[in-house]
């Protein structure tokens, strides 16, 4: 197919001057392991004491990969990027919260973010995470299928109450929902509650997603299981399909605990299973919908040529590419300019709170061989072609 990704006239259409050099400078920093080692210690540690830096996050790393503080704050982002046909998906990344009343809010927020999506074309998708609805340790209880105490299943009851009320909303308003994938030891808890949701509420249509990810060796055996169960059951299937974002504490827990890792034995491996299920969701996309969360060029690629081959038009509803706000600019707006779906995670919340995504996110784009060099790689290029 035709190189559409590196035209990086396209991609940073948007950027002003100085918001590219703060991208070359932050995604320099990233590429620094040790320089993101230290940066998120003397982050954590200036948090923790009340030292007034959030000012200086909210300028740097924050702007670029957050969308505000709160949702409507997140609007000015959301439209701008639409002018470029870029969709935005509304993430309300707040992390590690433990108490009944902070489940409470995120479902709040999450309804809210429903509502946003509901009045406005430019956000298609609204999204929760499992572990923003109700604790780690139950979803790993149940998922383990031990025993729960009385006051554990009312907590449990708690957590269902919220899904269902979500999904309901979701499908009342005919606004597409996302839950997010998390670590594979509560993992098996959330799926069963999603498919059940979808069970429900994608009788006509796919509106509950859950999330596959795809350096998980069994996640290819599971869809194909859910679809038997789809099939039976008369539903269709929403999925996002993502590469994953947990490994090294996957690797370190099955080692830890003396089990088969759930990770792929390599890069290539996973990159096989992950275009595997595209594949497999193409061939069966008259039951299923396909968001497809990538930073991989070559994966994007394939899914284009799939589409082209089975003569899938490119604003087919069913299909939508998905990347993280902050990143891979050059894949998102590119697909956009040729009439694909495309979506942003936008994430958003107090600086504060979103500060564990943003380190997790420092994190990853280290751990990735390749991605930041590209990063940085593209924004030269357009530096250079605007000093021509």
């Amino acid at each position: 197919m035709e190189n559409i990704f590196n035209n990086t006239e396209v991609a940073f259409a948007l950027k002003s001057d100085s918001e590219l050099e703060r991208a070359y400078f932050l995604f320099k920093l990233i590429e620094s392991q040790p320089l993101v080692r230290i940066g998120t210690a003397v982050t954590n540690f200036a948090l923790k004491a009340h030292l007034p830096v959030e000012g200086l996050i909210r300028s740097t790393v924050f702007d670029h990969f957050c969308g505000g503080v709160n949702e409507n704050d997140c609007l000015s982002v959301v439209d701008k990027m639409f002018t470029k046909g870029v969709s935005s998906v509304l993430d309300y990344s707040v992390e590690g919260k433990e108490d009944e009343a902070q489940f409470d809010a995120a479902l709040e927020m999450t309804l809210k973010t429903i509502e946003f999506a509901k009045e406005r074309n430019a956000i298609p998708f609204a999204v929760f995470k499992p572990t923003g609805f109700g604790r780690f340790a139950l979803y790993q209880k149940i998922g383990e299928g031990k025993a729960l105490t009385n006051e554990e299943q009312q907590e449990w009851n708690r957590v269902v109450a919220r899904f269902e009320k979500v999904c309901q909303i979701a499908h009342e308003k005919d606004v597409a929902l996302l839950i997010d994938g998390e670590e594979s030891w509560m993992q098996d808890a959330a799926d069963e509650l999603v498919a059940q949701m979808m069970q429900k509420y994608n009788q006509e249509k796919a509106i509950v997603f859950n999330t596959l990810q795809m350096y998980r060796w069994d996640r290819l055996d599971y869809l194909k299981k859910l679809h038997e169960r789809a099939k039976a059951e008369g539903f269709y299937i929403g999925m996002k399909l993502v590469r994953g974002a947990y490994m090294e504490k996957e690797n370190a827990r099955a080692q830890e605990k003396g089990y088969k890792s759930p990770i792929c034995v390599s890069k290539q491996a996973t990159d096989e299973n992950y275009d595997a299920a595209v594949l497999y969701m193409v061939e069966n996309i008259d039951k299923m919908a396909i968001f497809a969360g990538t930073h991989n060029e070559q994966s994007s690629y394939t899914l284009m040529q799939l589409m082209q081959e089975k003569g899938i038009a490119k604003d087919d509803n069913r299909i939508w590419f998905g990347q993280l706000y902050g990143m891979s600019d050059n894949i998102s707006y590119n697909l956009a300019s040729h009439g694909y779906n495309v979506a942003k995670y936008l994430p958003f919340g107090p600086v504060r709170d979103v500060m564990p995504y943003l380190i997790r996110r420092a994190e990853e784009n280290t751990s990735v061989a390749g991605q930041t060099s590209r990063e940085l790689t593209l924004i030269k290029k357009e530096k250079e072609r605007r000093k021509l």
